[in-house]
């Protein structure tokens, strides 16, 4: 059993630190990589405040497929180059975007997202998913948050995939 605690009114550095320890702890051993997609979106909800959406979307046939997250129903399928997440995945670029309604051909999913990151997981070159991350906040996340979630998917890619 585990029993995660996020730090209570820590800087971002500290938790984000701490969330990757913990990624890091719950996928170690574990091959099945939907599984580990699981917990780790349940860790960021934990971990993370401001969200009203966290979880992964798997590369499936040339498109991206919903994979495990938390928060409200999403969409299933996503086209390369469309959206937050297609661009993201097309591009193997981290996608920050502080107002979504701006983001041109942007995918509203939930109609209370206002920002949105979006981070490929990549192994070898290749993008395998991407990471997700909507707030109902706009501008919710910054370059701390874009170092804290590339460092995360970077340290447990191979778990992820």
């Amino acid at each position: 059993m585990f029993d995660f605690a996020p730090p209570q009114h820590a800087d971002k550095a500290a938790t984000y630190a701490d969330l990757l320890s913990a990624a890091e702890a719950i996928t170690r051993g574990e091959p099945d990589p939907v599984a580990n997609m699981a917990n780790v979106a349940a860790l960021i909800w934990q971990f993370l405040p401001d969200l009203n959406w966290a979880g992964f979307y798997r590369m499936v046939e040339g498109g991206l497929v919903l994979g495990p997250f938390q928060g409200k129903p999403a969409c299933i399928r996503i086209p390369l180059g469309r959206g937050v997440c297609g661009t993201a995945a097309a591009s193997g670029q981290t996608q920050l975007v502080e107002d979504v309604h701006a983001f041109p051909g942007h995918i509203a999913c939930d109609a209370a997202s206002a920002s949105e990151i979006v981070v490929p997981v990549m192994r070898d070159g290749v993008v395998l998913a991407v990471l997700d991350l909507d707030s109902p906040r706009p501008a919710r996340f910054d370059a701390a948050d874009q170092a804290g979630l590339e460092a995360l998917v970077a340290s447990i890619a191979a778990r992820l995939a």
